[in-house]
């Protein structure tokens, strides 16, 4: 598996990149294929964080997102640890650049 980052033109000004895991041969069905919709935002005080894929959900005011990236074992450190992969590989894929 590896994460691929994709550098938008015209994106939204806190945006710094887009990223896909990519899966490679060793997973079975998945071989091939790419989990997209990640993206690197960076905050007002120049730190860089992750969100995964999710859509919207509520009612009225109340709105709440769900990430389609969960943990198998509804473990919320398995997220936190999915995200620090994606840094650790923008900051190794920065420093190359």
């Amino acid at each position: 598996m590896r994460v691929q980052f994709v550098q938008k033109e015209n994106g939204p000004e806190r945006l710094v990149c887009e990223a896909e895991v990519v899966f490679g041969e060793e997973v079975g069905p998945l071989a091939g294929m790419k989990l997209v919709g990640f993206s690197l935002w960076k905050s007002p005080e120049g730190e860089v964080f992750v969100t995964f894929p999710s859509r919207p959900i509520g009612v009225g005011n109340d709105r709440r997102y769900f990430d389609y990236l969960r943990s198998a074992e509804g473990v919320a450190a398995d997220a936190k640890r999915v995200k620090e992969w994606i840094l650790q590989e923008f900051r190794v894929h920065s420093q190359a650049a």
